[in-house]
């Protein structure tokens, strides 16, 4: 059973979907927050989440026969990686839209993911990039701002952006940028069901603490909460993130970064088509724009 998804998660047909799918799911997760944030608080909903994934990577070790590792290093490793990719970015982004910060705004600033990549594996790994990739990184950069100036109708002057709020963001962008580096460069390598239960449990951890911190806590099981939080924990944190990891290994780290820049386009075309928010041509031509820049970053000649 382990060498049949060893053999499925080392498939080159696999590795060349797998951005793709990814995209598609993760654009999903603002749309599942927005029916699931009404009914509790995010530390709340994030805490649930990551119990229920908790125990669905129980079950997926059981029956792939994967076992945990038993050395502590492995352990504290994943358990970083987890606060970062998992506990930072997710805590980040639903806090920060719980602080008035605009979704659009959000998407946008958590968007220059890429850009940071790109300099921080220039700056601290020495890694050279290419004039076509940070041709690309600041072209896909240009799509997202025109998406999602474009799809958000956000009036600056009259919201109330407070400092709080922007470092939210700002500790999403950073946990999720770090974290997907640290996957790649330091995190010594594990089968990936093992290293995402332990991931999901640092965050657990986080997400208590939260609770704990807010005084919060209560959940209103409505139908919108339950069908939210199965979607986050079936297609965004089985499914998504295996996907993820599945490209931190096989890819640069840079070339992964670069396709969060489509989620924000896809998220727009999503909130369009099931919330009838603004969709303008400029929009759609954002989008081309994004994709075009992701297919720079990613050319190989």
């Amino acid at each position: 059973m382990i060498q049949s998804l060893n053999t499925l998660f080392a498939s080159p047909r696999l590795v060349r979907v797998a951005p793709w799918i990814f995209v598609l799911l993760w654009s999903t997760g603002f749309i599942g927050a927005k029916y699931g944030l009404p009914y509790s608080d995010p530390f709340s909903f994030l805490a649930w989440r990551m119990l229920f994934n908790l125990a669905c990577f129980f079950v997926l070790l059981k029956v792939f026969s994967v076992k945990l590792p038993t050395q502590m290093s492995l352990w504290r490793q994943q358990l970083f990686a987890g606060a970062l990719i998992h506990g930072a970015y997710l805590g980040g982004v639903f806090s920060a839209i719980e602080l008035g910060i605009p979704a659009g705004l959000t998407a946008l600033l958590v968007g220059l993911q890429p850009l940071l990549t790109g300099v921080l594996v220039f700056v601290i790994w020495k890694q050279q990039l290419s004039f076509r990739q940070w041709f690309g990184l600041f072209l896909g950069l240009a799509g997202v701002v025109l998406v999602v100036q474009q799809t958000s109708g956000m009036d600056l002057e009259h919201i109330s952006i407070t400092w709080v709020g922007l470092l939210w963001v700002l500790l999403a962008l950073v946990g999720i940028t770090l974290g997907t580096l640290y996957q790649k460069n330091v995190c010594e390598p594990q089968p990936l069901l093992a290293a995402s239960f332990i991931q999901y449990a640092g965050c657990f951890g986080l997400m208590l603490l939260g609770v704990w911190i807010k005084g919060e806590g209560a959940v209103e099981w409505h139908r919108d909460f339950i069908l939210a939080l199965t979607w986050s924990v079936l297609v965004l944190s089985v499914g998504a993130i295996l996907l993820l990891m599945l490209m931190i290994k096989a890819g640069e780290s840079t070339r992964t970064a670069s396709y969060f820049y489509l989620v924000p386009p896809l998220t727009a075309l999503e909130a369009w088509v099931l919330f009838d928010e603004r969709m303008t041509a400029l929009a759609l031509v954002g989008m081309v724009i994004t994709v075009m820049g992701v297919y720079w970053a990613n050319r190989s000649v």
